[in-house]
């Protein structure tokens, strides 16, 4: 889902990019080793191909079993706030794009009937539809986001279009809890994506006020108290020394999130940089959390270089079975590091990227025990030194918005984590053979990369109104079908 494009991510759930039906997940790798699986949460992963009904990028369709929760992302827009999230990046580009094409098919249509150049009708139709649909696009972004991206959804049905975030926090605990209550006399894997601590930071009123640092801070408590109801549950029905959990973030806090003065997407600590910043330590270094008693230790710091990639290996182990062999898996299992059986990552080199274009590596030197980091692109700070990209919203990851660095930026992150001074021939004497074998270590990843369809090109990206999951008769798309249930708070 890498994007070589300013698109980084889905922007609707109509739209026909996604996880390609022919990747292997982890879920589908352990319900064929008989486990019951289920994803509670976001999902934004793509929904349909080619129909509004085929489902085709649907979680039901890489292995699990049962689905609750978004197909989509949070945003400003499914609070109804008056700092819409989506639209602000989406109009001026789908606008751009309208005016464009309409050019272009009037110019072909102008040049055919004054018999000026010869072009087939069908080319001018195709342009014209293409110009439609960005049209369409760019009118939806106004007003209409939250009734297309902002829905619920229970296995392929749409329970909320558009979702009612006062019970969101409530139902998905409920689903989460019933699930482990349903299987807990059978194996399971339970893949819990929050909408905590996403922006519009939706806190159900039980937690507001509670936290010295604002409504941020309100949502990381609410989210803290969710996790222990889950490990409750767990411990309720006697699992806990049977289950393997872990705890994690996607990426480091938003910098740029804020409204007015206040800043709603956390804070980084020591680590410059953060959300979509490709390689800086504050976007990319989140705590990871494991709890399996019994057998792993309590109160263990681990101090090595691990990834979210080694989930996939690590469930997949545990569960007895095996990764894919006709594909290069860059995860490492991290049963031996958590089991002390080893006392090293399995990840030697770590290659950070943004969208499709590699920012930095990260080399963790086993003989000496020293961590360097070398950047060949960063971003380029608005204003210049903020530490985050206010004038944009999100930094970009190539063009006129970032900088390429050659010799690379280093930094001994052993000594400076904060990344606040690059070293150089003249301050390091091993400069030169480091970044030569960081360079050699790029030139042979590189050599393992398989070019793949782009899910986020601009026509994958574009709304499609026959894609568009709606739960009434399209376009009138409302609906609420979930069953009034009592507050579990």
């Amino acid at each position: 889902m890498a994007s070589s494009t300013q698109r980084q991510v889905l922007f609707w759930n109509g739209c026909s990019g996604g996880l390609p039906p022919n990747e292997t997940t982890f879920a589908r790798i352990l319900r064929q080793q008989g486990y019951s699986t289920a994803l509670v949460g976001k999902w934004h992963m793509g929904v349909n191909c080619k129909s509004r009904r085929d489902h085709c990028h649907h979680p039901l369709n890489h292995g699990f079993d049962y689905f609750y929760g978004m197909p989509f992302t949070l945003l400003n827009e499914c609070q109804g706030t008056d700092d819409p999230e989506l639209a602000k990046s989406l109009q001026d580009t789908y606008w751009f794009y309208t005016q464009m094409i309409i050019l272009a098919v009037l110019t072909l249509l102008i040049g055919k009937l004054a018999n000026l150049f010869s072009v087939k009708w069908k080319i001018i139709i195709c342009l014209a539809i293409c110009g439609l649909l960005y049209f369409i696009s760019w009118f939806s972004s106004y007003g209409l986001t939250k009734y297309w991206n902002c829905i619920l959804m229970r296995n392929h049905d749409i329970t909320e279009q558009p979702m009612n975030l006062e019970k969101t926090t409530s139902n998905m605990l409920k689903e989460a809890v019933s699930f482990i209550e349903r299987n807990k006399h059978r194996p399971f894997l339970l893949f819990v994506s929050l909408l905590h601590v996403h922006t519009p930071l939706v806190t159900t009123e039980k937690f507001q006020g509670r936290s010295r640092h604002g409504l941020y801070g309100d949502n990381v408590e609410e989210m803290d108290w969710m996790v222990g109801r889950l490990l409750d549950a767990i411990d309720k029905e006697g699992l806990k020394n049977a289950t393997f959990i872990y705890f994690a973030s996607d990426h480091g806090g938003s910098l740029e999130a804020h409204r007015g003065n206040a800043q709603f997407g956390g804070w980084n600590g020591i680590y410059k940089g953060g959300k979509g910043m490709g390689g800086w330590e504050g976007g990319i270094r989140v705590p990871g959390i494991v709890r399996w008693p019994g057998v792993l230790p309590a109160g263990t710091v681990i101090h090595e270089l691990t990834s979210l990639m080694d989930i996939f290996p690590t469930v997949v182990h545990l569960a007895g079975g095996a990764v894919p062999q006709d594909r290069v898996i860059d995860g490492r299992t991290l049963l031996p590091l958590l089991l002390g059986t080893v006392q090293h990552s399995g990840h030697e080199f770590m290659f950070h990227y943004c969208g499709a274009f590699l920012h930095a590596v990260r080399w963790h030197q086993k003989d000496s025990g020293t961590t360097w980091k070398a950047h060949y692109a960063t971003p380029v700070f608005q204003p210049e030194a903020s530490g985050a990209c206010f004038g944009r919203g999100i930094c970009p990851c190539f063009g006129d918005g970032v900088t390429h660095h050659d010799p690379p930026l280093l930094f001994d992150l052993s000594k400076d984590p904060s990344e606040a001074n690059p070293l150089s021939a003249d301050t390091e004497p091993l400069f030169d053979t480091v970044t030569r074998r960081m360079g050699e270590a790029v030139e042979e990843h590189r050599k393992t990369l398989t070019p793949v369809p782009q899910q986020l090109s601009p026509y994958n990206s574009i709304w499609k109104p026959w894609l568009q999951p709606c739960c009434g008769t399209f376009p009138f798309c409302w609906c609420n079908e979930e069953k009034k249930v009592d507050g579990i708070l």
